[in-house]
């Protein structure tokens, strides 16, 4: 038994590590928490999946081993073992580690935890916090990290289940690797499945004299069910075990018993799994596709699986710019009332601006033609050198700007009938570039008439 009172060899930490290592009680895990907590990996041998990131001989599970824990993010679906593999790194480091959920914790927590920090530092040692749910902190929340990471006061562990590099600010981002985490084969969930069945210290049946026997069938069919997830799998096959039956000295889980309790929502829509990406998808390609019927379908589906609208809201919002755009410019105006009306009114009100504002999106003209343009132009901006600003496009607001030639020669539009003149913008070496290409359905600007 190591110092977090419950498990073997693998933690290299010492008595001394021991006295500055902090607040480990993440690891302290109870015998009557949920299967899935008590089935943490407690070394690479028991870590399942993921071997393009920790399998033998890559870089991250060297510096992992070798306690050298760069700042860096888990991106993956739920049930891949981002925070398993944080938890793995608590016992094999020498730092402090200290964990924070986005969803329970502010600004507050954190400097706390920098404070912290900083005397640890000072008595030369590391701080690493885990903060999960990353994408759940605000920009504020997230700028409120960026210095401390900087100066290497704490080493930052994210993990999102949602794309980094919309979720994430660009900044913070820019300080972190990134490390991509894939659905579990169904052969490591079977894996994970038949070692909590097995394991007598952590398993199904810790604290009782009871032996556990499953059918092979129902190994499989939770291992198809949960796609991937190990968290939805242990949860499964914890429910299968607390209503199997027990004869003579063992608990008896069926197949019969495991489609029992498999016939639920989450069959058709789990908001924490595979589906929860799939449908979002479905629904914005059909209101991209002018298809109203299809999009409100896809919309009941995530809300009567208990979605949070504002997710969908979110998404509404951002189809709204780059599939209608200035098409028809009232759909973002009207996408975003939605949003903001969700968060005014909640479920079950919050349905019906969604489904206006979903119907409108789907019934409006298309054009992407905002989202090319920027994308052509931040392509220029990325790959060719910093233009200078045309002189007669320069700041005039402070003395000796004329005699520099700012602002000379400019011509002031409103000051031309239609408040309108053809002069240059660009810089002189982009003349030719065109980023905004109007669809049919746009108006022309006097420009380009």
């Amino acid at each position: 038994m190591n110092q977090f009172g419950l498990w073997g060899d693998e933690p290299r930490l010492t008595d001394d590590d021991k006295k500055v290592s902090g607040d480990l009680g993440i690891l302290q895990i109870p015998s009557d928490a949920p299967l899935a907590l008590r089935m943490t990996p407690r070394s690479f041998d028991e870590f399942l999946g993921q071997e393009d990131v920790v399998g033998p001989g890559k870089a991250l599970r060297k510096a992992i081993e070798g306690d050298r824990i760069p700042s860096m993010l888990f991106w993956g679906p739920p049930g891949t073992g981002k925070t398993g593999l944080a938890r793995l790194i608590a016992m094999q480091t020498r730092s402090v580690f200290r964990e924070l959920s986005a969803v329970t914790s502010g600004v507050q927590d954190v400097r706390n935890v920098i404070s912290e920090a900083e005397k640890s530092r000072r008595a030369g040692k590391r701080t690493i916090l885990f903060l999960d749910e990353i994408h759940r902190f605000n920009k504020a929340q997230q700028d409120a990290l960026l210095p401390h990471v900087e100066k290497g006061t704490i080493t930052l562990i994210g993990a999102t289940t949602e794309n980094p590099y919309f979720a994430v600010n660009r900044a913070l981002l820019s300080r972190m690797r990134v490390f991509t985490f894939n659905h579990l084969s169904e052969d490591h969930i079977r894996a994970l499945l038949l070692r909590a069945v097995a394991d007598r210290e952590r398993g199904l049946a810790v604290g009782t004299d009871l032996e556990v026997s499953i059918e092979d069938d129902a190994i499989t069919h939770i291992a198809v069910f949960c796609k991937g997830d190990a968290r939805v799998a242990l949860n499964v096959l914890e429910a299968l075990y607390n209503v199997g039956e027990v004869k003579d000295g063992k608990v008896y889980l069926t197949l019969d018993k495991a489609l029992d309790i498999t016939q639920s929502p989450q069959l058709f829509y789990d908001k924490t799994g595979d589906q929860h990406y799939d449908v979002i998808s479905a629904y914005i390609k059909s209101m991209r596709g002018s298809d109203p019927d299809a999009a409100v379908y896809w919309l009941a589906r995530m809300l009567e699986s208990g979605e949070d609208p504002r997710f969908v809201a979110r998404r509404l919002v951002i189809c709204a710019a780059e599939d209608v755009g200035n098409a028809d410019p009232m759909a973002l105006v009207l996408a975003e009332s939605a949003f903001r009306a969700c968060e005014h009114l909640g479920m079950p009100e919050a349905r019906i601006p969604l489904a206006q504002a979903t119907i409108y999106v789907a019934l409006a003209p298309k054009s992407n033609s905002a989202v090319t343009a920027i994308d052509k132009a931040i392509e220029d901006v990325r790959n060719k050198p910093a233009y200078p600003v045309p002189p007669h496009l320069r700041g005039t607001g402070y003395s000796g700007a004329e005699k520099l030639g700012h602002g000379v020669d400019y011509l002031y539009p409103h000051s031309f009938p239609g408040h309108y003149v053809r002069q240059q913008y660009l810089p002189a070496e982009l003349l030719d570039a065109t980023y905004y290409e109007p669809s049919e359905k746009e108006k022309k600007s006097p420009q380009r008439e």
